[in-house]
């Protein structure tokens, strides 16, 4: 997360000009494990899949991404803090242990964060999942009207595109729809011409519903952030980051940045935070239906 940060220009002293209250922020997911890099911020937590009551995550896959998103870095002094380190999160789990699940769950699981939405004064709905086009379409466009309503209702909503490109037209159907904002995955040539680059199978627009899709992208590539199977040994953690790639790790480097402009300005709206975000990015000279507006530059949003 160190060069990440670097990256789409996130430095210790534009989090810390942004005061230390931080957001609100969804996220569903594969669930969180307890880890020293959230330090009580967990606010809520439901489990759509098995029905347990503690925090766990038999996956990882939620863990990383949380970390990714507002891990405070705290077992690595820092060097793999997320982008958003005040942020308080509200995890349902509405993925197994496989990262599979279905669309009644990812519903149900919309309907709590909107239910929650007041309570914990939620801004933001982070969503590092990509759908299959295998799925009946009624009960597709069911999920999606689910998505579009939380955007309604005030929510940002970050959707990752998904990993099935280079193709055209593959970005998952959650992430298709006209107001989310669609996260892609891009190092800006930080790699060079490295092979297994997430951009190479980053997926690709337009969508069926916006001719202008993803919306932004960010890194993806060898992201390491918190790790579900963090052991504790003596006064010693072991295993406690892990490295992961794809355009869940980019989605809550978007979500991050939109928090921060949320913590410095709390009035924005949705509209208005999604606005900022695609007019301060950089161009990478790649096609629109491969980076959308560029790569999210967490100092020009901020400003």
């Amino acid at each position: 997360m160190l060069r990440v940060r670097q990256q789409v220009g996130c430095s210790d002293e534009l989090v810390y000009a942004c005061g230390d209250r931080g957001v609100t922020i969804a996220m569903l997911d594969t669930g969180i494990a307890v880890h020293p890099d959230f330090n009580n911020r967990i606010v809520d937590f439901k489990d759509f899949v098995n029905e347990k009551r503690a925090l766990y995550d038999d996956s990882g896959h939620g863990t990383h991404v949380a970390g990714c998103l507002c891990g405070s870095g705290q077992i690595s002094k820092g060097k793999y803090k997320g982008i958003a380190p005040h942020s308080r999160i509200v995890v349902g789990k509405v993925l197994d242990y496989m990262g599979d699940g279905n669309i009644e769950t990812m519903v149900r699981g919309i309907e709590w964060v909107l239910d929650k939405q007041r309570e914990y004064d939620i801004r933001i709905l982070n969503i590092s999942i990509g759908m299959g086009e295998n799925t009946e379409k009624e009960r597709m466009e069911r999920l999606v009207g689910m998505v579009n309503e939380a955007w309604n209702r005030g929510l940002v909503v970050v959707c990752a595109a998904g990993n099935m490109g280079p193709k055209p037209m593959t970005i998952s159907p959650l992430g298709a729809s006209r107001q989310v904002i669609t996260v892609g995955c891009h190092e800006g040539g930080y790699f060079g011409n490295r092979e297994h680059l997430c951009e190479n199978y980053s997926s690709r627009g337009p969508s069926p519903y916006a001719m202008k899709k993803p919306d932004v992208v960010a890194p993806g590539t060898d992201i390491i952030s918190c790790n579900a199977g963090i052991e504790k040994r003596g006064r010693y953690f072991r295993n406690a980051y892990i490295q992961k790639s794809g355009t869940s790790m980019a989605t809550p480097i978007v979500s991050g940045g939109i928090a921060l402009l949320l913590q410095k300005y709390p009035y924005y709206t949705n509209e208005q935070a999604k606005q900022k975000l695609l007019y301060t990015s950089r161009d990478l000279k790649e096609p629109w239906n491969k980076q959308g507006w560029g790569m999210i530059q967490i100092d020009r949003l901020l400003k």
